[in-house]
């Protein structure tokens, strides 16, 4: 009865440490967005991914079947965590527009300060390695953008400047505005000191006074072309 009773417990024991899949998968994910930020995806292996999250490495194959597949699990994740965090951040519709821009800028450098591993994989990692990492990076920029997009719409319309603000040039002041604050973060991650709300503070005072200046109808024109001879062109080398 001693020795039944031992076995029982030692069972019961084996059956609580066995965690549910969705939990086991998660810890794998965070200890994979860690090791693919801080090594790379060419430096990063499945050993050092499965001791970190403290399994066996069939174990990580098994659920997630290959590198590759892995680090693809972790650029969606990652991505849905980000976009996630923006539009929660940026508020109800009815604010404003610079105000939900300010709210979502406060949101995208609040979530990347606090997720550098994971930036670093979306922003980084992902883009140098090709097929098919590169292309989900691009549809996450893409949704990015056609949100900011929305946004400076929403502004053109408020300012009852010009409702039909033309397509392309929104879509190029948001592709600007989003290029900028990637490149922000990068730069805030790297500098001691500098908080989301400074960041975003910047980013706001570099670009949303621009865009206020072209709101109430005075954009920046470039200057007239000079008249004068075209510059020559250079000559062909000889050999």
């Amino acid at each position: 009865m001693g020795v039944g009773a031992g076995v029982s417990a030692g069972a019961g024991a084996v059956r609580a440490k066995r965690m549910p899949r969705a939990v086991r998968e998660r810890q794998m994910l965070d200890a994979a967005v860690r090791t693919f930020g801080q090594r790379g995806y060419r430096a990063a292996s499945m050993d050092d991914i499965a001791e970190l999250a403290g399994v066996s490495k069939p174990l990580v194959y098994l659920y997630l079947n290959s590198k590759e597949d892995l680090f693809t699990a972790v650029i969606r994740r990652e991505a849905r965590a980000l976009t996630e965090a923006i539009r929660a951040g940026v508020g109800p519709a009815g604010l404003p527009a610079d105000r939900q821009l300010w709210n979502g800028l406060r949101a995208f450098f609040t979530h990347t300060a606090r997720h550098p591993d994971g930036w670093s994989v979306l922003h980084l990692q992902a883009r140098t390695h090709g097929e098919p990492f590169a292309a989900e990076i691009a549809a996450l920029r893409e949704e990015i953008v056609a949100f900011v997009t929305q946004l400076i719409a929403a502004a053109a319309r408020e300012a009852h400047r010009d409702p039909d603000l033309p397509e392309r040039e929104v879509a190029g002041l948001a592709e600007a505005l989003v290029g900028a604050a990637e490149s922000l973060a990068d730069w805030a991650g790297a500098t001691e000191g500098v908080t989301a709300r400074q960041a975003a503070a910047t980013l706001m005072n570099f670009a949303w006074a621009g865009l206020g200046d072209l709101m109430a109808d005075r954009p920046w024109t470039p200057p007239e072309e000079e008249a004068g001879p075209a510059p020559a062109e250079p000559a062909a080398q000889t050999g």
